[in-house]
């Protein structure tokens, strides 16, 4: 049986799903563009990016974030293609911070660009900050990337560092038949420096779909892989239940480490993300097949009532997992560039 929300409702009530499931965090993708071609992320050619003007401006995603924090959303990521692409991104940072209801902002970048923008990005007011960093040999780095630049993204590591930022985690995909000589040097790298590194399996996201369960790396693998090196990891305490990843610390507290295994160990169960793709659609799963046209609705004169009954629909028809894995399952037509991480 439907409940019928009233105007109040519909401008307060939290964003639930049929699950019940509570929705608080936002993911804004404000580019398609990348200056890399990671396999699992884009093609190698041919690749046709989003025209501008189809891009959702800066005003225009702050009024989006302003119409759903009455509705609960607290936590926003800035994700791409890479967000360090886009232009002046300094500024939307500085927009989004002053909305009030918004308590943490983070971003997630392939650290090309970042030497040239972390200290415009924490003066803005970003708190933190994952890197992409999947190899520390560049001709592995070329391997996945299809470019060079290894040095690059180095470089965006230590000036993070340098400019004060609470908290930075470096992202590793884990691919078997791949990466598995990278994983002690990159726990090594991260405790050197007092950094978190987090291994996140292969999903079927890539633009090729070549996707196949023989490439799956496990979570449960890299552990015993890291444990046989350093001896037992001790968990971590989980602050929020919703957060994506099972973290530890080594025995001798030097640096952090954690498992993000969306196909061996599903999270779904206590997903609270939605997201926001470059061009204004709203997107209630990375896998989902269904997308809520937000920009028309920005461009067309819209409430922001309106806006926020396009987002409860998309929550509601949200479903109990990704199925990756299930019979019937499809990988979306949109990699995950298009998407937004």
């Amino acid at each position: 049986m439907s409940i019928a929300l009233t105007t109040q409702d519909t401008t307060t009530a939290p964003l639930l799903d049929r699950y019940g499931r509570r929705h608080t965090s936002l993911r804004l993708s404000v580019t398609d563009r990348c200056n890399i071609r990671c396999f699992y992320c884009m093609p190698a050619e041919g690749v046709v990016f989003r025209p501008r003007d189809e891009l959702l401006t800066f005003e225009e995603i702050e009024r989006f974030v302003r119409a759903v924090v009455p509705l609960g959303v607290n936590k926003l990521r800035l994700t791409g293609g890479d967000p360090l692409v886009r232009a002046d991104l300094p500024k939307l940072v500085e927009r989004l911070t002053q909305i009030e209801g918004i308590r943490d902002i983070a971003l997630t970048t392939n650290g090309m660009l970042l030497d040239r923008h972390a200290a415009a990005l924490k003066a803005a007011g970003l708190r933190r900050i994952n890197i992409s960093l999947d190899t520390l040999r560049e001709e592995v780095f070329q391997q996945i990337t299809r470019r060079e630049g290894l040095d690059q993204v180095l470089a965006g590591i230590a000036a993070a560092q340098e400019a004060g930022f609470e908290q930075i985690r470096l992202n590793a995909v884990a691919i078997r038949g791949l990466t598995e000589p990278e994983i002690i040097p990159l726990a090594e790298f991260a405790r050197a420096r007092n950094l978190e590194l987090r291994f996140i399996e292969f999903m079927p996201l890539d633009a090729d779909h070549h996707w196949s369960n023989d490439q799956l790396l496990t979570g449960a693998e890299i552990r015993r892989c890291l444990e046989q090196h350093f001896g037992p990891l001790v968990p971590a305490t989980r602050p929020d239940a919703s957060q994506p990843a099972v973290d530890f610390r080594f025995a001798d507290n030097r640096g952090g480490i954690g498992f993000i295994n969306p196909v061996s160990e599903p999270f779904c169960g206590d997903c609270n993300r939605l997201r926001l793709t470059a061009e204004g659609q709203v997107r209630n799963c990375l896998f989902s097949q269904v997308e809520w046209d937000a920009r028309r609705l920005l461009r067309s004169g819209a409430t922001d009532d309106e806006l926020r009954s396009l987002v409860r629909e998309c929550v509601a028809a949200k479903a109990p997992s990704h199925g990756i894995g299930a019979e019937g399952f499809h990988q979306p037509e949109r990699p995950m560039y298009q998407i937004g991480g």
